[in-house]
């Protein structure tokens, strides 16, 4: 086969930090690529250099045999590079058409329906499913991804980039994904696969790339190679998968939810009858597929979503009616969901960021005015045990810092506050195999000191891996509790589809 891409010796320096330092990367016409590397390892420097987002230092780029400079993302589309970012470049009000179209529109008139007919049939093609008068925010993030590929495609591109593309994804999103991207390569593209999940190169892509903090490890053929030999030249160490820990040893009661009755953004009923308790020492797992109300149940317990009815007790505190502010000094820690919007200020630093909860009371602040020695101490505690890796250290803007960093940056700073009630969501999403490995111990080592850890995960294996008890939401409903050591990911799976173990859960 031929290289339809070759960035050979790419140099790039940020303050205080070289991304990629002389790295190559061969991809050739008609595979799957992966580029596998911890969080901020550079993969996405390196693939924003190819789109034109960013000029290497050193090196050059060859595209089918040809030198190029490549100044722009226009310049990347020129040569049919097409890139769907990590965090999607939609207009939200804007239908799908409109938002594909967006920059193409020509330069005399605005031809809607002939656009709509192309996206229709580009859609078909590649089996996307893709309605084009739809509104992005009435449509899934799933869908919202496809709109990109067809983005890519619209214009022509022949080389498309991923860039951590299933970070946001349901299991089977990310299953239909993978074979949007076997049809791709089928129709004679080439895709280049950033990513941390091993499981999915496995599946998906025919030859591996890995990258170590800046510098090119090697180049393995996927089939022949195991994922544990990949994970342990991507972190430099042997990777353990499974967590290491002992019997929880259960104290009292921590959190308690009663009859719980919440309404969705849609003033629809999303939790009903929610009774569940969380004792001292440990993890229980909410297990169901995305969308059947954990949402609106953390944002009750949390304070972020007021309730209908029923009641929230806190190490027997009555919640129910408390702010946010006060439930944060009752005991809650809380890991979002949505790391951009819920869990960091994006134009803040880091040294910021690990205050932002606590910065009005000592030892963070003392008569009123901040107390910029102890914050940066304890900015860099947080970093240092978490290794969150960034150009300029506690000064660096949070929105600067690789997504897996600015999870590990908001993980950090919940389990150092050392909360009575940790609720975690999607705690590793976004993380590379090493990160996940640190983070699940230090839910452990929480649930250990005698702290109650709620977990919520779309990850099964995730579940299975950290909870003692199992809770599965379905429709917003309660379907079972069960201990974790007397039932199986089959059983659960039914249960997340709304089939009860046994009636009568408590």
């Amino acid at each position: 086969m031929s290289h339809v891409i070759e960035m050979l010796n790419i140099r790039k320096e940020f303050p205080g930090i070289v991304a990629n330092d002389d790295i190559t990367l061969q991809v050739e016409q008609g595979e799957i690529h992966a580029i596998l590397g911890e969080n901020g390892a550079g993969k996405s420097t390196l693939m924003s250099i190819l789109f034109g987002l960013y000029h290497a230092d050193k090196g050059k780029i060859i595209v089918r045999g040809k030198e190029v400079h490549i100044h722009s993302p226009n310049d990347a589309n020129d040569l049919g590079i097409g890139m769907v970012h990590q965090h999607f470049q939609l207009v939200h009000n804007f239908t799908v058409t409109e938002n594909i179209i967006l920059g193409k529109e020509g330069k005399f008139f605005l031809d809607r329906r002939g656009a709509s007919k192309k996206i229709k049939a580009l859609s078909e093609k590649y089996g996307l499913n893709i309605d084009p008068d739809m509104v992005i925010e009435d449509i899934t993030v799933g869908m919202q991804q496809r709109v990109e590929i067809l983005k890519m495609l619209y214009r022509d591109a022949e080389i498309l980039i991923f860039d951590e593309p299933t970070a946001v994804l349901t299991p089977q999103e990310i299953e239909d994904l993978m074979q949007i991207m076997r049809n791709l390569v089928a129709e004679g593209k080439s895709v280049i696969l950033i990513t941390h999940k091993l499981n999915e190169i496995k599946a998906v892509a025919d030859r591996c790339t890995i990258i170590r903090r800046g510098q090119l490890i090697g180049l393995v053929d996927v089939k022949s190679t195991s994922a544990s030999k990949m994970a342990s030249m991507m972190v430099g160490r042997p990777v353990n998968f499974k967590v290491d820990k002992k019997p929880a040893q259960v104290g009292r009661v921590i959190l308690d939810l009663h009859d719980l009755k919440v309404l969705n953004n849609k003033k629809l009923v999303g939790v009903k009858d929610f009774s569940l308790s969380v004792k001292a020492g440990e993890i229980v797992g909410i297990a169901g597929v995305d969308g059947n109300g954990q949402t609106e149940l953390i944002e009750a317990i949390t304070g972020l979503r007021s309730i209908e009815a029923g009641t929230i007790t806190l190490d027997g505190n009555d919640i129910t009616n408390a702010d946010v502010r006060k439930r944060n000094e009752i005991g809650i820690g809380h890991i979002p969901e949505d790391r951009q919007k819920r869990g960091l200020v994006m134009a803040a630093p880091l040294s910021s960021n690990v205050a932002i909860k606590e910065y009005y009371h000592s030892p963070f602040s003392k008569n009123g005015l901040l107390d910029a020695e102890y914050l940066h101490e304890y900015a860099q505690k947080v970093i240092d045990q978490f290794d969150v890796r960034s150009g300029e250290g506690i000064y660096s803007l949070a929105g600067k810092l690789s997504g897996g960093n600015q999870q590990k940056l908001i993980v950090g700073r919940e389990v150092v506050a050392d909360p009575e009630l940790l609720i975690a969501v999607q705690p590793t999403r976004g993380l590379d195999v090493g990160a996940i490995e640190y983070i699940h111990s230090q839910l452990v080592a929480h649930r250990d000191k005698g702290h109650a850890v709620l977990l919520v995960s779309f990850e099964l294996d995730e579940i299975f891996n950290l909870s003692d008890r199992i809770a599965v939401m379905n429709s917003g409903e309660l379907i079972d509790v069960v201990k974790t050591t007397e039932t199986n990911e089959e059983e659960v799976g039914l249960m997340m589809a709304g089939v009860k173990r046994k009636e009568g859960a408590q």
